[in-house]
């Protein structure tokens, strides 16, 4: 066998042992990262609705400055999950089923900020909806 043939043939061998060990390693990282994505998703949609959760709740205790942010960020992460379209952790349905539920969202803050009982039951209602809307 020629020198140059030889070559060849230990970097092929090299070649096919390094793809033997980064092969199954690849797979297992595209793996685990499908399933840190899916559990990214699920938190940010648990977070949403922990977050107009705590505000009904804190409203309903009369604790409208804590009932006042929370319900903002709902409001927000619940436009910024809206607004990424299909990079979002919910479907298009979710999407187009939440974003009219958004709609008050400027009057709502105001009633939480005036400390008016009223912003309680309009959470709560909120809540309900958007808990039936994401399916938890």
């Amino acid at each position: 066998m020629a020198p140059g043939t030889r070559r060849i043939l230990f970097l092929a061998a090299l070649v096919v042992v390094y793809l033997v060990g980064f092969v199954p390693t690849w797979l297992k990282l595209r793996d685990q990262t499908a399933q840190r994505e899916k559990a990214e998703q699920a938190l940010t949609v648990t977070r949403i609705v922990k977050d107009l959760g705590s505000a009904a709740i804190d409203a309903r205790r009369a604790a409208y400055e804590p009932a006042r942010l929370e319900a903002s960020a709902f409001f927000t992460e619940a436009r910024v999950e809206i607004d990424q379209g299909d990079k979002s952790a919910l479907t298009r349905e979710q999407r187009d089923a939440l974003g009219p539920l958004l709609a008050p969202r400027d009057e709502l803050i105001t009633l939480l900020a005036r400390s008016d009982p009223a912003s309680a039951d309009r959470l709560s209602n909120l809540y309900v909806a958007v808990r039936k809307i994401l399916g938890i």
